[in-house]
């Protein structure tokens, strides 16, 4: 994985967040923690951040709603599963498509440790995950 500060930034609050909480607890706790641990680093961030969907060039009435946007570049979708599977990544991706916003953190509070996944997508419609 190339250097990235922004997502080493975000990964380093939600190893924290972690370490402080362990596993166990519903989503909403880890998503009210990270929002303070942003606070506390100073990363700027969107909480509950509505993204549109087009089809065929028209806006649709349905919505996704990204867990944070921070940096104004980076999506961040959390989870409190005991391991996560292609589908919570197919959403991180389809977060990434609908908005214009090339790079997504997905992470996963429910295991023993923290796990994360970056994930990249190009215009080109390739996308490609790298994962720890």
């Amino acid at each position: 994985m190339p250097d990235d500060p922004l997502t080493y930034q975000i990964i380093g609050a939600a190893m924290e967040v972690h370490t402080q909480l362990g596993c166990g607890f519903l989503e909403a706790v880890y998503h009210e923690a990270l929002q303070e641990e942003f606070r506390f680093r100073n990363i700027p961030f969107q909480s509950e951040v509505e993204i549109n969907i087009t089809y065929k060039e028209k806006k649709l009435q349905q919505t996704y709603r990204a867990d944070f946007i921070c940096f104004d570049s980076v999506i961040v979708e959390l989870k409190a599963l005991s391991k996560l599977s292609t589908l919570e990544e197919s959403q991180v991706i389809n977060y990434l498509k609908a908005s214009s916003i090339q790079t997504g953190l997905l992470l996963n509070f429910g295991a023993t440790k923290l796990e994360y996944k970056r994930m990249i997508w190009s215009n080109n419609k390739n996308s490609s995950v790298s994962s720890a």
